[in-house]
């Protein structure tokens, strides 16, 4: 990991991570109404039960935020998956009615906490980016 890319990889992964432990847990009404949301969003996730859905949620928080923090793990492979994590919450902001103001981007006051998403795929693209331009030089 270049030192240029630690203040991201450390505030990202540690707050990904985080969240990660703290789904350990979700079941019930709880992991029903995150796994209801992500569904509306991502049809193909209703084939796994709520339960089972928050636990690979969890888990897959959890390995992220490793990742991120782990330094032998190269910016370019982090920098992919926080990519892709982030371009799915992006995905759950933009197909769940009522977080944005009727068709525009602009949030509504209820996905602001969703609309922020998009500085994930901002950070794992610029992991990626930096990663393949400093092998070019």
């Amino acid at each position: 990991m270049k030192l240029t890319h630690a203040p991201l990889r450390v505030s990202i992964g540690a707050f990904i991570l985080n969240s990660g432990l703290g789904k350990r847990t979700l079941e019930g009404e709880a992991a029903a109404g995150m796994h209801g949301m992500a569904v509306a969003a991502i049809p193909q996730l209703k084939e796994f039960e709520p339960d089972r859905f928050a636990k690979l949620l969890s888990r897959g928080e959890i390995a992220l935020g490793a990742a991120l923090l782990a330094p032998f793990v190269p910016s370019l492979l982090a920098g992919a998956a926080l990519t892709a994590f982030g371009a799915g919450l992006v995905q759950l902001y933009l197909k769940t009615p009522g977080l944005r103001e009727g068709n525009r981007l602009r949030p509504s006051q209820a996905g602001i906490g969703f609309a922020k998403d998009a500085w994930l795929v901002g950070a794992g693209l610029t992991l990626m980016l930096d990663s393949l331009t400093h092998r070019r030089r």
